[in-house]
């Protein structure tokens, strides 16, 4: 059985048609006070006596220089959605250092690299076993076979969030059973999740989405165990809640645009249970314990000492980062505000437990598609996470799951859009981003 996704959640040449026709008259305003700049400084030199051709020339390219160094030339520089060049740039001899030590090392899988890092995030964390993996997929995955969850068994999801939430139940066998969303956080909805329970439950996988974390005390009242999907989320949360230090396990990813992000793939298992993280340990290694002899059958999910090495280079600024990104979020949030659209128009993050981190800060509006196609007309970055929901997805048609089981999804799916919340970003480049959002938005109102 093969499904597209619903043309409710398919861009439409409509909304390109109104980005276009909206972008066209903007810049056409703008272009309009450029050259009318320029004329004015030939006037003046002319009005001065000065009226040579050379003279005149001269003026115009005085101007043209003005017009370059104008906020209009400032306001059209490109602001992408991230950018990782500004970071790395400031921390290239501390990365050489840590892939010169690694070479030198002759050791570039786990080791005592990775032991070093797993050391020091498990203190940041404030767990006692961490184990640094292949990706945040791998987490996931390693946590569901270290928890013996296999063909038969169900395990509760969101129905909004990266595919590998669920593809990873999947693959071992096990049937996600997708639960919709709270319509404030984007995080699942515990209430609904408990609706979902049955016999053949045998865990739930919360994911702190965006960067903020789930309500870590109404899902322990469920008395499943929890596989944390943290990949949005290191540093989330306070004491004795924080992202990570909760669940049966938990599970980080550090893809390179993460908060703390590896130069490569990259991703952590953390949990309180010794007897758990002794079985993970063995089965990120093909299940063997001593070499070559094998107690059970595991995969190929250890961390490279390289990336460990660079991960252990930018952790001590993962602290100065985050609350980057809050201020970023503060900025955007105030500007917002006192344009004041409507919520029909326009609805900013929603912050109901502590220290969200802004992983992403994502707005919803029903008019995204034609936001984002102005939005690249701008250049300004955007994205799309999720354009399409868990349960609609071709590879789960299977478990029959419709169009208006999860309208919550459904609705997010279609209206989130991602706006640049980089700790390097600029107070100018929020600004001109806010005001574009606004100004197009306006158009709508």
């Amino acid at each position: 059985m093969s499904r597209k996704a619903p043309d409710s959640l398919q861009p439409t040449a409509a909304t390109s048609a109104e980005a276009a026709a909206f972008g066209g008259a903007q810049q056409a305003h703008v272009a309009a006070e450029d050259e009318t700049l320029k004329n004015t400084l030939v006037a003046t030199v002319v009005a001065d006596g000065a009226a040579s051709n050379d003279r005149a020339q001269q003026a115009r390219g005085v101007a043209e220089d003005k017009t370059a160094n104008s906020p209009h030339a400032a306001a059209y520089a490109p602001i992408p959605l991230v950018d990782l060049a500004a970071q790395h740039a400031v921390l290239q001899p501390e990365l050489q250092r840590a892939f010169e030590r690694v070479l030198a090392s002759q050791t570039f899988i786990l080791g005592p690299e990775v032991s070093a890092f797993e050391a020091e995030i498990a203190e940041l964390i404030d767990v006692p076993h961490a184990l640094g993996v292949s990706s945040g997929t791998d987490a996931l995955l390693l946590a569901l076979l270290a928890l013996g969850i296999g063909p038969g068994d169900e395990v509760l999801v969101p129905a909004f969030s990266f595919f590998a939430t669920a593809g990873c139940v999947a693959r071992v066998g096990a049937k996600p059973v997708f639960v919709d969303i709270d319509p404030q956080t984007f995080n699942i909805d515990v209430e609904l999740a408990a609706g979902r329970v049955t016999r053949a439950t045998k865990a739930i996988i919360p994911v702190h989405l965006y960067g903020q974390v789930c309500d870590l005390a109404a899902l322990t009242k469920l008395n499943l165990p929890i596989i944390e999907d943290a990949a949005q989320a290191l540093g989330a949360g306070t004491a004795p809640r924080q992202a990570g230090a909760v669940g049966a396990f938990a599970c980080f990813s550090f893809f390179p645009t993460k908060n703390l992000g590896a130069l490569g793939d990259a991703g952590l298992v953390t949990t309180h249970d010794a007897a758990l993280a002794k079985r993970a340990r063995l089965l990120r290694a093909h299940g063997a314990e001593p070499k070559y002899h094998h107690a059970l059958v595991g995969g190929n999910f250890r961390l490279d000492a390289l990336q460990a090495a660079f991960l252990r280079a930018k952790l001590p600024h993962l602290p100065q980062w985050n609350k980057a990104r809050q201020n970023n979020a503060r900025l955007y949030d105030g500007l917002f505000a006192r344009v004041a659209l409507p919520e029909t128009l326009l609805r900013t993050p929603v912050v109901q437990q502590p220290n969200h981190i802004y992983h992403q800060y994502v707005i919803q509006t029903p008019h995204r598609d034609a936001l984002q196609a102005y939005l690249q007309r701008e250049r300004i970055g955007s994205e799309v996470y999720y354009p399409v929901p868990l349960h609609l997805q071709v590879c789960f048609a299977h478990l029959g799951e419709l169009a208006g089981s999860n309208p919550v999804a459904e609705r997010a799916a279609r209206e989130v859009l991602a706006l640049p919340i980089y700790p390097e970003l600029a107070p100018a480049q929020i600004e001109r981003v806010a005001g574009v959002v606004s100004d197009f938005l306006r158009h709508f109102g």
